[in-house]
């Protein structure tokens, strides 16, 4: 196993020191199937079809010279000649990323790609109408927007930006609180008014969150208080939940900003359940960025676009 460990290493080692693009992507390839275990989900994550994973993958095999995964029913086993080349292939991700940042870092105007990933139900009502502003100010910056409930990783390059309601914890991140807002129970004002005053909160009909977000604190409470034959619709699709009460379908439990852009009002509920209502969540949401970029001028300039629109979301709430 020793010498084969080493012939994987050094085969990847040439890979690094090659000038084709397409031996970064034969890379970027094989850690996206070892970290998803599924040639589908990689697809997904990179954006392409699954025939160019699988080709990629091939074309990876034979430059180390040895099978990587074994493929089954279940999807990908990775070998032991994927364990020996994984060390490798992320300290080559890592200095891909880090020559991206160094070779941006000398320019001199906001212009060029931003690449932004974001909750899909926030990036629909807030960060998408923050962008007409920021095309306004800055022609130059063009954004791609990744709407995924997935945290990427910025210290390995795979934005420029994120928003997150996890304050993140790494020394190589910069971040700034741009939103603290409590939830409610909301809903449509014709269902509001048919509801009246609550005594039970499963006496309404409830959307609520699926497996994606099962673990998020508004989805906690609404397993704790509402019985399970009340919830009439599981998504991890804000906006789907938002309209969904907006035509009066259910009651949604998510942060005051989405009220507002929503026009929904907060059930009435009777003064028994004021505790379990005192328990729905304070939700803080953070922009966050790599150090070594954050003062890039185009990431700075949509840094500080985001810092001011999502500021006035905040604003705006506490004076409503």
């Amino acid at each position: 196993m020793g010498a084969r460990k080493s012939a994987a290493v050094q085969a990847i080692s040439a890979t690094m020191q090659g000038s084709e693009e397409g031996r970064w992507d034969d890379v970027r390839v094989f850690l996206a199937a070892h970290r998803l275990r599924n040639l589908g989900a990689a697809a997904r994550r990179l954006g392409v079809d699954i025939s160019t994973v699988s080709r990629r993958l091939t074309a990876f095999e034979a430059t180390v010279g040895a099978r990587l995964f074994d493929r089954g029913r279940h999807g990908l086993t990775p070998t032991r000649a994927a364990e020996a080349v994984l060390t490798a292939a992320e300290a080559m991700e890592l200095a891909h990323a880090r020559l991206g940042r160094e070779a941006s870092a000398v320019e001199a105007a906001p212009e060029g790609v931003v690449r932004i990933s974001a909750p899909p139900g926030l990036a629909d009502m807030f960060v998408v109408p923050a962008l007409v502003l920021l095309r306004q100010r800055f022609p130059g910056i063009v954004v791609e927007l990744e709407t995924s409930v997935r945290v990427v990783d910025l210290t390995r390059g795979e934005a420029d930006l994120a928003l997150r309601s996890v304050r993140p914890t790494s020394a190589e991140l910069v971040l700034r609180k741009v939103m603290h807002a409590r939830s409610l129970a909301m809903t449509s004002p014709a269902l509001a008014r048919s509801l009246g005053v609550l005594h039970d909160w499963s006496a309404a009909p409830w959307l609520g969150f699926d497996h994606d977000l099962a673990s998020s604190p508004a989805a906690q409470w609404i397993a704790r208080h509402v019985a399970r034959a009340s919830v009439v619709l599981r998504t991890s699709h804000y906006a789907s939940l938002l309209a969904g009460a907006a035509a009066g379908m259910g009651v949604v439990l998510l942060p005051a900003p989405y009220a507002r852009a929503r026009e929904l009002v907060e059930v009435r509920h009777d003064p028994t359940l004021a505790a379990s209502a005192a328990s729905w969540p304070v939700d803080d949401l953070w922009l966050v960025g790599h150090r070594s970029q954050r003062d890039l001028p185009r990431v700075a300039a949509v840094w500080q676009v985001l810092t001011e629109t999502l500021g006035v979301v905040r604003e705006a709430r506490a004076r409503g």
